[in-house]
Protein backbone atom coordinates (compact mmCIF):
# COMPACT_ATOMS: atom_id res chain seq x y z
CA UNK A 1 0.00 0.00 0.00
CA UNK A 2 1.16 3.64 -0.04
CA UNK A 3 2.83 5.12 3.12
CA UNK A 4 -0.04 6.19 5.26
CA UNK A 5 -0.86 9.64 5.56
CA UNK A 6 -0.80 11.12 9.15
CA UNK A 7 -2.66 9.93 11.53
CA UNK A 8 -5.91 11.87 12.75
CA UNK A 9 -6.92 12.61 16.61
CA UNK A 10 -8.09 9.13 17.09
CA UNK A 11 -5.30 7.88 15.72
CA UNK A 12 -6.51 6.59 12.18
CA UNK A 13 -4.89 7.90 8.69
CA UNK A 14 -5.97 11.03 7.19
CA UNK A 15 -8.30 10.21 4.59
CA UNK A 16 -9.03 13.84 2.84
CA UNK A 17 -8.36 12.35 -0.61
CA UNK A 18 -11.65 9.48 0.11
CA UNK A 19 -8.97 6.72 -0.75
CA UNK A 20 -9.62 4.99 2.88
CA UNK A 21 -13.58 3.55 3.08
CA UNK A 22 -15.46 4.66 5.94
CA UNK A 23 -17.46 1.72 6.12
CA UNK A 24 -16.55 -1.25 4.97
CA UNK A 25 -19.18 -4.86 4.96
CA UNK A 26 -18.12 -8.40 4.88
CA UNK A 27 -20.12 -11.83 3.91
CA UNK A 28 -17.62 -14.36 5.26
CA UNK A 29 -18.71 -17.00 3.33
CA UNK A 30 -16.40 -20.38 3.02
CA UNK A 31 -15.36 -21.42 6.16
CA UNK A 32 -17.74 -25.31 5.52
CA UNK A 33 -15.39 -25.35 2.26
CA UNK A 34 -12.28 -24.70 3.90
CA UNK A 35 -13.10 -27.49 6.69
CA UNK A 36 -14.06 -29.97 3.85
CA UNK A 37 -11.15 -29.59 2.07
CA UNK A 38 -8.94 -30.50 5.14
CA UNK A 39 -10.86 -33.27 5.71
CA UNK A 40 -12.38 -31.55 9.40
CA UNK A 41 -15.81 -30.92 10.73
CA UNK A 42 -17.68 -27.78 9.85
CA UNK A 43 -17.43 -26.27 13.33
CA UNK A 44 -13.45 -26.60 12.81
CA UNK A 45 -13.98 -23.48 9.48
CA UNK A 46 -16.34 -21.72 11.73
CA UNK A 47 -13.09 -21.32 14.30
CA UNK A 48 -10.64 -20.66 11.79
CA UNK A 49 -13.19 -18.10 10.84
CA UNK A 50 -13.60 -16.37 13.95
CA UNK A 51 -9.30 -16.23 13.68
CA UNK A 52 -9.85 -14.15 10.34
CA UNK A 53 -12.27 -11.99 12.06
CA UNK A 54 -9.53 -11.26 14.28
CA UNK A 55 -7.26 -10.34 11.61
CA UNK A 56 -9.32 -8.52 9.74
CA UNK A 57 -10.28 -6.33 12.10
CA UNK A 58 -6.43 -5.53 13.40
CA UNK A 59 -5.93 -4.33 9.42
CA UNK A 60 -9.32 -2.23 9.63
CA UNK A 61 -8.07 -0.12 12.40
CA UNK A 62 -4.43 0.00 10.75
CA UNK A 63 -5.64 1.32 7.98
CA UNK A 64 -8.24 3.60 9.41
CA UNK A 65 -11.48 1.90 8.41
CA UNK A 66 -14.35 3.48 10.53
CA UNK A 67 -16.76 0.87 10.61
CA UNK A 68 -16.67 -3.19 9.69
CA UNK A 69 -19.62 -4.83 9.55
CA UNK A 70 -19.62 -8.44 9.33
CA UNK A 71 -22.36 -11.06 8.49
CA UNK A 72 -22.30 -13.40 11.13
CA UNK A 73 -25.59 -15.31 10.98
CA UNK A 74 -28.53 -14.63 8.39
CA UNK A 75 -32.05 -14.95 8.69
CA UNK A 76 -32.08 -17.75 6.43
CA UNK A 77 -28.92 -19.52 8.12
CA UNK A 78 -31.84 -21.47 10.53
CA UNK A 79 -31.86 -23.45 7.55
CA UNK A 80 -28.80 -24.78 8.36
CA UNK A 81 -28.69 -28.56 10.20
CA UNK A 82 -29.46 -28.65 14.04
CA UNK A 83 -25.77 -29.36 14.95
CA UNK A 84 -24.43 -26.84 12.88
CA UNK A 85 -26.78 -23.95 14.29
CA UNK A 86 -26.04 -25.07 17.25
CA UNK A 87 -22.26 -25.08 17.01
CA UNK A 88 -22.25 -21.43 15.50
CA UNK A 89 -23.99 -20.24 18.65
CA UNK A 90 -21.37 -21.93 20.89
CA UNK A 91 -18.75 -20.47 18.96
CA UNK A 92 -20.24 -17.23 19.04
CA UNK A 93 -20.26 -17.33 22.81
CA UNK A 94 -16.78 -18.71 22.76
CA UNK A 95 -15.56 -15.66 20.70
CA UNK A 96 -17.42 -13.28 23.18
CA UNK A 97 -15.86 -14.41 26.13
CA UNK A 98 -12.49 -14.76 24.57
CA UNK A 99 -12.06 -11.70 23.04
CA UNK A 100 -14.17 -9.38 24.64
CA UNK A 101 -11.57 -7.98 27.03
CA UNK A 102 -8.87 -7.14 23.70
CA UNK A 103 -11.97 -5.51 21.69
CA UNK A 104 -12.37 -3.28 25.04
CA UNK A 105 -8.48 -2.67 25.29
CA UNK A 106 -8.45 -1.83 21.44
CA UNK A 107 -11.25 0.55 21.71
CA UNK A 108 -13.85 -1.03 19.29
CA UNK A 109 -17.24 -0.46 19.71
CA UNK A 110 -19.87 -3.00 19.06
CA UNK A 111 -23.42 -2.76 17.77
CA UNK A 112 -25.50 -5.65 16.75
CA UNK A 113 -28.35 -5.57 13.98
CA UNK A 114 -30.91 -8.47 13.17
CA UNK A 115 -32.91 -9.60 16.38
CA UNK A 116 -30.44 -11.74 17.89
CA UNK A 117 -33.20 -12.75 20.36
CA UNK A 118 -33.97 -15.74 18.54
CA UNK A 119 -30.64 -17.25 20.22
CA UNK A 120 -32.43 -17.48 23.43
CA UNK A 121 -32.18 -15.58 26.83
CA UNK A 122 -28.97 -16.79 27.77
CA UNK A 123 -26.97 -15.81 24.70
CA UNK A 124 -28.98 -12.99 24.33
CA UNK A 125 -28.10 -11.28 27.96
CA UNK A 126 -24.41 -11.94 27.03
CA UNK A 127 -24.61 -10.17 23.73
CA UNK A 128 -25.90 -7.39 25.48
CA UNK A 129 -23.65 -7.28 28.26
CA UNK A 130 -20.55 -7.04 25.65
CA UNK A 131 -22.20 -4.60 23.43
CA UNK A 132 -22.74 -2.59 27.46
CA UNK A 133 -18.70 -3.29 28.02
CA UNK A 134 -17.62 -1.95 24.48
CA UNK A 135 -18.47 1.57 24.85
CA UNK A 136 -19.05 3.95 22.30
CA UNK A 137 -15.29 4.38 20.53
CA UNK A 138 -13.61 6.88 18.17
CA UNK A 139 -11.47 4.27 16.61
CA UNK A 140 -13.51 1.56 15.36
CA UNK A 141 -16.94 0.45 15.07
CA UNK A 142 -18.03 -3.47 15.17
CA UNK A 143 -21.04 -4.55 13.41
CA UNK A 144 -22.55 -7.86 13.81
CA UNK A 145 -25.59 -8.90 12.32
CA UNK A 146 -27.38 -11.68 13.72
CA UNK A 147 -30.34 -13.35 12.40
CA UNK A 148 -30.31 -10.97 9.80
CA UNK A 149 -32.12 -10.57 6.54
CA UNK A 150 -32.10 -6.84 4.27
CA UNK A 151 -35.66 -7.47 2.99
CA UNK A 152 -36.93 -8.12 6.43
CA UNK A 153 -35.10 -4.54 7.95
CA UNK A 154 -36.40 -2.31 4.75
CA UNK A 155 -40.09 -4.58 5.61
CA UNK A 156 -40.19 -2.71 9.59
CA UNK A 157 -38.89 0.13 8.45
CA UNK A 158 -41.70 0.63 6.14
CA UNK A 159 -44.16 -0.94 8.99
CA UNK A 160 -42.82 1.70 11.60
CA UNK A 161 -43.72 4.58 8.64
CA UNK A 162 -46.87 3.55 8.06
CA UNK A 163 -48.10 3.32 11.69
CA UNK A 164 -47.07 6.93 11.85
CA UNK A 165 -49.07 7.56 8.88
CA UNK A 166 -51.96 6.46 10.60
CA UNK A 167 -51.48 8.07 14.02
CA UNK A 168 -51.53 11.19 11.76
CA UNK A 169 -47.72 12.27 12.73
CA UNK A 170 -46.63 11.38 9.04
CA UNK A 171 -47.77 12.80 5.88
CA UNK A 172 -47.41 10.05 3.23
CA UNK A 173 -46.15 12.42 0.03
CA UNK A 174 -43.39 13.20 2.70
CA UNK A 175 -42.06 9.76 3.22
CA UNK A 176 -38.54 10.08 1.56
CA UNK A 177 -34.98 7.75 0.87
CA UNK A 178 -34.12 9.76 4.06
CA UNK A 179 -37.19 8.75 5.78
CA UNK A 180 -37.00 5.21 5.19
CA UNK A 181 -32.91 5.37 5.87
CA UNK A 182 -33.49 6.47 8.96
CA UNK A 183 -35.58 4.03 10.25
CA UNK A 184 -33.32 1.05 9.08
CA UNK A 185 -31.01 -0.16 12.54
CA UNK A 186 -27.75 0.78 10.49
CA UNK A 187 -29.38 4.51 10.67
CA UNK A 188 -26.44 5.63 12.79
CA UNK A 189 -23.36 4.33 10.91
CA UNK A 190 -21.58 6.09 8.44
CA UNK A 191 -22.63 5.36 4.25
CA UNK A 192 -21.39 1.95 3.18
CA UNK A 193 -18.68 2.30 0.97
CA UNK A 194 -17.58 -1.13 0.51
CA UNK A 195 -18.88 -4.48 0.56
CA UNK A 196 -16.76 -8.05 -0.13
CA UNK A 197 -18.04 -11.26 -0.32
CA UNK A 198 -15.57 -14.10 -0.09
CA UNK A 199 -15.19 -17.71 -1.10
CA UNK A 200 -15.71 -16.63 -4.75
CA UNK A 201 -19.63 -16.63 -4.51
CA UNK A 202 -21.29 -13.33 -6.57
CA UNK A 203 -24.21 -12.69 -4.88
CA UNK A 204 -25.66 -10.52 -1.76
CA UNK A 205 -28.03 -12.88 -0.13
CA UNK A 206 -29.88 -10.76 1.38
CA UNK A 207 -27.50 -8.63 3.07
CA UNK A 208 -27.68 -4.75 3.49
CA UNK A 209 -29.73 -4.36 0.07
CA UNK A 210 -30.34 -1.01 0.81
CA UNK A 211 -27.35 0.36 2.26
CA UNK A 212 -25.30 -1.25 -0.78
CA UNK A 213 -27.12 0.98 -3.38
CA UNK A 214 -24.11 3.02 -4.07
CA UNK A 215 -21.07 1.07 -2.63
CA UNK A 216 -18.23 -0.44 -4.00
CA UNK A 217 -18.48 -4.26 -4.61
CA UNK A 218 -15.46 -6.71 -4.69
CA UNK A 219 -16.02 -10.84 -4.62
CA UNK A 220 -12.93 -12.70 -4.03
CA UNK A 221 -11.96 -16.65 -4.17
CA UNK A 222 -10.16 -16.46 -0.98
CA UNK A 223 -11.85 -19.18 1.64
CA UNK A 224 -12.79 -16.75 4.44
CA UNK A 225 -10.75 -18.66 6.80
CA UNK A 226 -7.63 -17.46 4.84
CA UNK A 227 -8.89 -13.92 4.78
CA UNK A 228 -6.34 -11.85 7.02
CA UNK A 229 -4.53 -8.35 6.44
CA UNK A 230 -2.81 -9.11 2.74
CA UNK A 231 -6.33 -9.66 1.48
CA UNK A 232 -8.51 -6.52 3.45
CA UNK A 233 -5.42 -3.61 2.22
CA UNK A 234 -5.65 -5.02 -1.70
CA UNK A 235 -9.65 -4.62 -0.73
CA UNK A 236 -8.80 -1.01 0.19
CA UNK A 237 -6.16 -0.53 -2.75
CA UNK A 238 -9.16 -1.47 -5.11
CA UNK A 239 -10.98 0.26 -3.63
CA UNK A 240 -9.05 2.93 -3.82
CA UNK A 241 -8.69 2.60 -7.74
CA UNK A 242 -11.95 2.94 -8.08
CA UNK A 243 -13.36 6.18 -9.23
CA UNK A 244 -16.92 6.24 -7.42
CA UNK A 245 -19.68 8.58 -9.96
CA UNK A 246 -22.67 7.67 -7.30
CA UNK A 247 -24.96 7.69 -11.07
CA UNK A 248 -23.61 11.41 -11.89
CA UNK A 249 -21.90 10.40 -15.38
Amino acid sequence: MSPAAAPDKAGRPAREDGSVPRHVAIIMDGNGRWAKKRGLPRVAGHRAGAEAVRRTLRAAVKNGVEVVTLYAFSSENWRRSEEEVSDLKGLLGYYLERELESLAKEGVRLKLIGDYSAFGPDLSKRLEKAMTKLQPSNRLTLVVALNYGSRAEIAQAAQKLAVKVGEGSLDPSAIDESLVAAELQTNDLPELDLLIRTSGEVRLSNFLLWQAAYAELMFTPTLWPDFGEAEFEAAIDQYASRERRFGGR
